[in-house]
């Protein structure tokens, strides 16, 4: 799929559809690389990994037109850079609730990483039930002549969360966004369950801390 060019730099320098691609996945190795060695730096300290696992992935053309166009803005190389900020997602998946503000605030200390943009899905939940944290970033990627600030969005969410985040997206796509009201009341009854779960395992695992702390 072809982006069209009007001859107006974004800023960045970025100026064909294959050095938005060269660009965008060097921004997304270098986050993942630092969710990675995070990662491995807290295990090392407190022998815990607070990170289940991590995905990554690439908008597609497709995906990224569309949204352009659900703004209003022409499908140009421009638009893309200045009004998705999605392109490039990492996805971090931990085990516990109270890990998602920890994995934000270590991200949040990272010196060559600048937060634009926050939302707590967490304290603040999506009507449809959706919880998740959301960070838009930008990180340096250092090519042979330049260095281009590039965005990347970053969503933590628990396993459970995960899983009704997938599930839910699944049925979005399946009836177009129009799922009938008892589904949507469903979902929304599901993720409160989910919520009780998260909170309940989150007791569970510092009751077994704390014993494991007595018994030292």
């Amino acid at each position: 799929m072809e982006f069209m060019q009007n001859g107006q730099n974004p800023g960045e320098g970025i100026e064909s559809w294959n050095e938005v691609m060269l660009v965008y996945n060097a921004a997304l190795k270098q986050v993942q690389t630092k969710m990675e060695i995070l990662n491995d730096e807290f295990q090392h300290v407190h022998q815990y990994n607070p990170i289940e696992h991590i995905k990554a992935r690439i908008k597609t053309p497709e995906s990224i037109v569309k949204k352009l166009k659900r703004a209003g803005k022409e499908s140009t190389i421009q638009n893309m850079i200045e009004y998705v900020n999605d392109i490039a997602g990492i996805r971090v998946i931990c085990s516990f609730s109270s890990d998602i503000y920890r994995i934000a605030a270590m991200i949040k200390e990272q010196k060559d990483i600048k937060v634009l943009l926050t939302k707590d899905y967490i304290t603040y939940p999506k009507a449809s039930g959706y919880r998740s944290y959301h960070m838009i970033v930008t990180v340096p990627v250092y090519l042979s002549d330049r260095i281009v600030d590039t965005k990347v969005e970053i969503q933590i969410r628990t396993v459970a969360q995960d899983f009704w985040a997938s599930l839910e997206h699944k049925i979005h796509y399946k009836f177009e966004g129009e799922a009938p009201e008892h589904i949507r009341s469903e979902l929304v009854e599901c993720a409160r369950m989910v919520s009780d779960l998260d909170a309940r395992m989150l007791a569970l695992n510092e009751e077994i801390l704390e014993l494991s702390k007595q018994e030292a």
